[in-house]
Protein backbone atom coordinates (compact mmCIF):
# COMPACT_ATOMS: atom_id res chain seq x y z
CA UNK A 1 0.00 0.00 0.00
CA UNK A 2 1.36 3.50 -1.28
CA UNK A 3 0.09 6.76 0.09
CA UNK A 4 -0.24 9.58 -2.28
CA UNK A 5 -0.07 13.28 -1.59
CA UNK A 6 -3.64 13.68 -1.79
CA UNK A 7 -3.72 10.68 1.43
CA UNK A 8 -1.11 12.37 2.87
CA UNK A 9 -3.08 16.15 2.95
CA UNK A 10 -6.30 14.24 3.56
CA UNK A 11 -5.01 12.86 6.67
CA UNK A 12 -3.35 15.91 7.45
CA UNK A 13 -6.57 17.74 7.23
CA UNK A 14 -8.60 15.38 9.34
CA UNK A 15 -6.05 15.42 11.86
CA UNK A 16 -6.02 19.49 11.53
CA UNK A 17 -2.19 19.83 10.68
CA UNK A 18 -1.50 22.28 8.63
CA UNK A 19 1.48 20.94 6.16
CA UNK A 20 3.59 22.81 3.23
CA UNK A 21 3.97 20.72 0.19
CA UNK A 22 7.34 19.91 1.10
CA UNK A 23 6.23 18.98 4.09
CA UNK A 24 3.87 16.54 2.76
CA UNK A 25 6.58 15.23 0.10
CA UNK A 26 8.39 14.29 3.35
CA UNK A 27 5.88 13.03 5.64
CA UNK A 28 4.77 10.44 2.67
CA UNK A 29 7.97 9.20 2.28
CA UNK A 30 8.02 8.33 6.46
CA UNK A 31 4.39 7.25 5.82
CA UNK A 32 5.10 4.97 3.52
CA UNK A 33 8.74 3.36 4.94
CA UNK A 34 6.26 2.72 7.92
CA UNK A 35 3.67 1.07 5.84
CA UNK A 36 6.17 -1.11 3.56
CA UNK A 37 7.52 -2.21 7.83
CA UNK A 38 4.29 -3.06 8.48
CA UNK A 39 3.88 -5.39 5.50
CA UNK A 40 7.08 -6.84 6.21
CA UNK A 41 5.98 -7.76 9.22
CA UNK A 42 2.37 -8.92 8.08
CA UNK A 43 4.71 -11.24 5.54
CA UNK A 44 5.87 -13.43 8.82
CA UNK A 45 4.84 -16.49 9.20
CA UNK A 46 3.52 -16.79 12.92
CA UNK A 47 1.96 -19.93 13.10
CA UNK A 48 2.38 -21.82 16.45
CA UNK A 49 3.44 -18.45 17.94
CA UNK A 50 1.60 -18.10 21.47
CA UNK A 51 0.87 -14.58 22.02
CA UNK A 52 3.15 -12.99 24.23
CA UNK A 53 2.11 -10.16 27.29
CA UNK A 54 5.91 -8.90 27.46
CA UNK A 55 9.08 -9.53 25.22
CA UNK A 56 10.96 -11.02 28.66
CA UNK A 57 9.33 -13.65 30.57
CA UNK A 58 9.58 -12.08 33.43
CA UNK A 59 8.39 -13.12 36.95
CA UNK A 60 6.63 -10.12 39.26
CA UNK A 61 7.68 -10.50 43.02
CA UNK A 62 4.66 -10.59 45.48
CA UNK A 63 5.27 -9.75 48.84
CA UNK A 64 2.80 -12.15 51.29
CA UNK A 65 -0.56 -11.34 51.88
CA UNK A 66 -0.30 -10.50 55.81
CA UNK A 67 -1.80 -7.94 57.58
CA UNK A 68 0.74 -5.82 59.25
CA UNK A 69 -1.48 -2.99 60.60
CA UNK A 70 -3.51 -3.57 63.80
CA UNK A 71 -7.09 -3.14 63.48
CA UNK A 72 -7.77 0.16 65.03
CA UNK A 73 -11.11 0.67 63.67
CA UNK A 74 -12.84 1.36 66.95
CA UNK A 75 -10.06 3.58 68.05
CA UNK A 76 -10.72 5.96 64.57
CA UNK A 77 -14.36 5.84 65.43
CA UNK A 78 -14.83 6.74 68.70
CA UNK A 79 -13.44 10.20 67.60
CA UNK A 80 -15.64 10.95 64.38
CA UNK A 81 -18.90 12.81 64.89
CA UNK A 82 -20.88 10.11 63.81
CA UNK A 83 -20.63 6.09 63.51
CA UNK A 84 -23.20 3.29 62.32
CA UNK A 85 -22.48 -0.52 62.22
CA UNK A 86 -18.80 0.67 61.57
CA UNK A 87 -19.45 2.98 59.27
CA UNK A 88 -18.40 7.08 58.96
CA UNK A 89 -21.79 9.23 58.92
CA UNK A 90 -21.33 12.25 56.67
CA UNK A 91 -24.14 14.70 55.38
CA UNK A 92 -25.27 14.43 52.22
CA UNK A 93 -23.97 16.71 49.66
CA UNK A 94 -25.79 15.65 46.33
CA UNK A 95 -29.66 16.50 46.80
Amino acid sequence: MSLSLDDVSRIARLARIEISPAEAEQTRGQLNNILAFVEQLQAVNTDGIEPMAHAVDVVQRLRPDVVSEPDRRDAFQTIAPETEAGLYLVPRVIE
